[in-house]
């Protein structure tokens, strides 16, 4: 007998883990998995006679689904709107079409993002081979200063 079904007979047996297993196969804290569940990422959530949440291997996925969007740049706000669209019919068309608007959003924003990165670093590199010469003449600065009896000048030793 399966405590799913209340008395049918129990169909293959699948793994079913305990909140700390899912967290040891995900990476995620119980605290942010329970959070999932409460905004409706994580619907049906089986729970055991004595209330404890028990997870199977469609939570377990939707947990590294979710972990894939947020790796993608996607809120959770934008993953519990493909979640809905996904709950009226798996993987239709419109959540498709979403995702790929949500995608394609969140690349125009790396390509600004990393647009913005090319030039910093550009600026760095300038700054850097600016501090370079500078370093390179109060070197060749001291080197004569010392040939002069150990001495510089003082704009010598402000350089």
């Amino acid at each position: 007998m399966s405590w799913q079904t209340g008395g049918a007979p129990a169909a293959p047996r699948e793994e079913l883990l305990a909140i700390g297993e899912v967290c040891a196969r995900t990476g995620l804290s119980a605290r942010t998995v329970r959070y999932y569940e409460e905004l409706g990422l994580l619907p049906g959530v089986r729970r055991r006679a004595g209330g404890r949440r028990v997870y199977g291997p469609e939570e377990l996925e939707r947990l590294r689904f979710i972990q894939r969007l947020q790796l993608l740049g996607l809120s959770l706000a934008e993953i519990r709107e493909l979640n809905a669209v996904h709950a009226v019919g798996g993987s239709t068309l419109a959540m498709l079409e979403r995702l790929d608007e949500l995608l394609a959003r969140r690349l125009a924003e790396l390509d600004g993002r990393i647009a913005e990165l090319t030039r910093l670093r550009d600026q760095i590199e300038k700054y850097r081979a600016r501090a370079a010469s500078r370093a390179g003449a109060l070197r060749a600065a001291r080197g004569r200063g010392t040939r002069r009896g150990g001495r510089m000048s003082g704009r010598e030793a402000r350089e």
